[in-house]
């Protein structure tokens, strides 16, 4: 079994939100479609599948997060998910490994809510690289997109 570094995406942002309001926009169907994706399958259990889908014309199995599944959670605090890699890296995205995501949720006050996000699991070797720099730039954008839906 391939072993994980020690290397680790970490991007936060404090969004004009509610914890309840940003919490809910992580963790169902239609908070989801407000800022992540244009359709998404999200079963908000242990095991359930926390699917981002992003390229709507493609066949299944390649639109976006098809098989991540939620680890684990503590409501209004911490959400963690498997995450698989976007499909011009088929190797990675094909294999049995998956990194993960760790988004941790902090109320600032009543109208402000920091996220951190926290992605791991990152291996050695081939197209690992390019992937961490494709999530280092997309999940900047992604909380870019949060913080926008928050605003409108």
């Amino acid at each position: 079994m391939k072993m994980s570094t020690k290397k680790a995406i970490k991007k936060s942002k404090i969004v004009k939100a509610s914890l309840k309001e940003v919490w809910q926009k992580w963790t169902t169907h239609e908070g989801l479609l407000s800022f992540f994706g244009p359709d998404n399958k999200i079963e908000f259990k242990i095991g359930g599948a926390f699917e981002i889908y992003f390229l709507l014309d493609n066949p299944p199995g390649l639109r976006g997060s098809e098989g991540c599944k939620i680890l684990s959670y503590l409501p209004e605090q911490m959400l963690s998910f498997s995450w698989n890699a976007p499909p011009q890296f088929p190797e990675i995205r094909n294999g049995e490994y998956h990194t993960w995501v760790v988004v941790n949720f902090r109320s600032v006050d009543e109208r402000s809510t920091e996220v951190e996000l926290n992605h791991l699991g990152w291996l050695e070797g081939g197209d690992w690289d390019q992937v961490y720099d494709y999530f280092d730039n997309a999940w900047a954008a992604v909380l870019t997109w949060l913080e926008e839906s928050c605003a409108r």
